[in-house]
């Protein structure tokens, strides 16, 4: 079996998966919609909390569902196959929780009235770190939103970019320069503080669903405890496995392109055939190509994440999460393109659900890390254990 279907492992994980088909149906026809009006689907937002998404990777002791990377991986790629831009959205924060929690970054008090706020109010957060003077956040550029404490109260000023699920997030985990510290502080600023707004600028070819607006912060006022991380260097640098459900989205999408494909190419029969193009020895060829992309990209996104998640082998994680996104993104854009190739001309019409496959699915060349990144690392590393 060629699906996420053979990865899960315990019958937590297939009680998740189960909840989500059924609410298939909706999140497609919204997610159909959304992309045609360039909207947001709340509804699917809303369902999705309502069985308690949002707590997927907060952990037991906090009230959470307590799932680790794996389970993640396995709900975001089932999620992505009904509709890509929803699971790449609230991917984010499975992603954030799942780091925050783990790592142990904030003071006991800020995790546990954080984790409150998830459980008991529905909370939804995404960092806030893409700005147009910086480019991608993990090549390491000095935010131009700054923040200044005045009188015990944070006072922060600035725009950013990208700011997927914009429309539902109750909190934006945001990045500002400290002139006082030299160093880049995350600060944990509610929606509705005065001087927050959102500036609808999400206009783009993929992902349209997502809502990734700007974030606009006009002189926000913050109380001195918002300040919940401080980092003297890129993020980018540090280990993160939670960052893989980026991959997992894109896994999602190339799934079902593959499954339009074999479905498309074992029912279409033109009459100048005797049965199904199916029985043809070049679409077999193209649909064999798509099995051993999915099984490849699949085999190792899984592999590295357990790797990640287990004590004993954590310690030998270099490169691989950087090399987990980009062979499955890759290999996604791939599929993608042979399921065209396999329905031809018929992929083209936007009604057409791989048309919008093609476009969401190169979106990941975009999420980081990037590409150019990712090779530049593995290369260094060769050469430094030559």
């Amino acid at each position: 079996m060629n699906s996420v279907q053979a990865f899960v492992q315990t019958e937590e994980q297939q009680q998740v998966i189960d909840q989500l088909h059924r609410l298939k149906g909706q999140i497609i026809e919204r997610g159909v919609q959304a992309d045609q009006e360039n909207g947001f689907p709340f509804e699917s937002f809303q369902d999705l909390l309502s069985m308690g998404y949002n707590q997927m990777t907060l952990p037991k002791e906090y009230g959470g569902k307590g799932f680790g990377i794996y389970g993640m991986l396995l709900f975001q790629e089932t999620l992505a196959s009904f509709d890509g831009p929803t699971a790449l959205a609230i991917g984010w924060q499975l992603g954030v929780v799942g780091e925050i929690y783990e790592k142990q970054a904030w003071s006991v008090h800020q995790l546990q009235q954080f984790a409150d706020e998830i459980v008991h109010h529905r909370a939804l957060v995404n960092r806030a770190v893409s700005e147009v003077i910086t480019g991608s956040p993990t090549r390491g550029g000095r935010p131009g939103t700054n923040a200044e404490l005045v009188d015990g109260k944070w006072h922060i000023s600035g725009r950013k970019s990208f700011m997927t699920l914009s429309y539902a997030l109750t909190h934006y985990l945001t990045s500002a320069w400290i002139e006082e510290k030299q160093a880049i502080g995350f600060f944990l600023i509610p929606k509705e503080t005065v001087g927050v707004s959102i500036e609808e600028t999400w206009d783009v070819m993929a992902m349209r669903g997502t809502a990734s607006h700007d974030l606009i912060l006009d002189d926000v006022i913050v109380p001195e405890e918002a300040l919940v991380e401080v980092n003297d260097g890129p993020r980018g640098n540090k280990l993160n496995g939670w960052a893989l459900h980026i991959p997992a989205v894109y896994l999602g999408i190339a799934q079902a392109a593959r499954d339009y494909a074999v479905h498309f190419a074992s029912t279409y029969s033109p009459n100048s055939l005797p049965g199904p193009i199916a029985e043809l020895a070049h679409v077999q060829e193209k649909l064999g190509q798509i099995e051993l992309k999915l099984m490849n990209a699949r085999h190792f996104l899984y592999s590295v994440a357990s790797r990640y998640e287990n004590p004993e082998t954590r310690a030998s994680i270099t490169n691989e999460l950087g090399a987990a996104k980009y062979i499955v993104v890759n290999h996604a854009i791939d599929i993608v393109d042979l399921a065209m190739r396999i329905a031809g001309a018929k992929s083209l019409h936007n009604s057409n659900p791989l048309s919008r496959y093609y476009r969401d699915v190169r979106a990941g060349l975009h999420n980081p890390p990037m590409d150019d990144m990712t090779i530049t690392k593995l290369a260094q590393e060769a050469i430094r254990h030559l």
